[in-house]
C-alpha cells in the first residue's frame, strides 16, 4: 500500500513537471512559494492583527495555530518520519528550489491552512477568502516546485486545519462557548 502511494505521488509530480510547468508561470509560483518559508507571510500577518484590537482575538488564535502547526509538524513528524525530498528519491524529478530538511509532512502548507482558516473563521469574507487563496496556493507551489509530495501536503493541510480548529476552540469567547454548549 505505502509502495503504491509512493508511486503515485511520483508520479504525479513528473506529471507537473511535465505538463503543467510553463517558463513564464514559475516566478510566480516561485514567489508564491517563498512566501511560506518560515511561514513568514502567516507571522506577519498575525502580528498586523495583533497590533489591531479588533482582531486581536484573530492573531492570538493564529500564533496558537502556527505554533501547534510547527511543534507537529517541524519537531515532532518530519524528524520522525525522515522522508526524502522527492527530487533526491526521483532522478528524473528537476526541483526549482530546494529544502534542506525532512520531505513529510509540508510545513508550508501547514503553516498556510493553519493560519489561512483562522483568519477564514474569524474575519470578514473580503480578508478571509483572499487569504484561503494564499493559503491554497502556497500549498500547491511546493508540488509545482518539485519539493514536497502530494501526500506531504496533504498530511500538511490536515495537520494545519486541525491545529487552526484547535486554536480556533482555545480563542473561543465564553459567550460563544455557552451558546454552542
Amino acid at each position: 500500500m505505502l509502495q503504491m502511494m509512493a508511486e503515485l505521488d511520483g508520479r504525479i509530480l513528473l506529471f507537473i513537471q511535465e505538463f503543467l510547468r510553463f517558463e513564464w508561470l514559475n516566478p510566480i509560483v516561485l514567489f508564491l512559494t517563498s512566501l511560506g518559508n518560515a511561514g513568514v507571510i502567516w507571522i506577519v500577518l498575525a502580528v498586523l492583527f495583533l497590533i489591531q484590537k479588533k482582531y486581536q482575538k484573530t492573531g492570538i488564535a493564529m500564533t496558537i495555530a502556527l505554533l501547534l502547526g510547527l511543534l507537529v509538524t517541524n519537531i515532532l513528524l518530519k524528524n520522525w518520519v525522515c522522508r526524502p525530498r522527492p527530487y533526491v528519491a526521483i532522478p528524473q524529478l528537476n526541483a526549482l528550489v530546494t529544502a534542506a530538511d525532512w520531505s513529510f509532512p509540508s510545513g508550508h502548507s501547514t503553516s498556510s491552512m493553519a493560519a489561512a482558516l483562522v483568519i477564514f473563521c474569524r474575519t470578514p469574507r473580503k480578508i478571509g477568502i483572499p487569504a484561503m487563496i494564499l493559503g491554497v496556493s502556497i500549498c500547491l507551489s511546493r508540488l509545482y516546485v518539485g519539493v514536497h509530495y502530494p501526500s506531504d501536503v496533504v498530511c500538511g493541510v490536515l495537520i494545519g486545519v486541525l491545529a487552526a480548529l484547535c486554536a480556533l476552540k482555545i480563542t473561543k469567547d465564553r459567550k460563544e462557548k455557552q451558546a454552542v454548549g
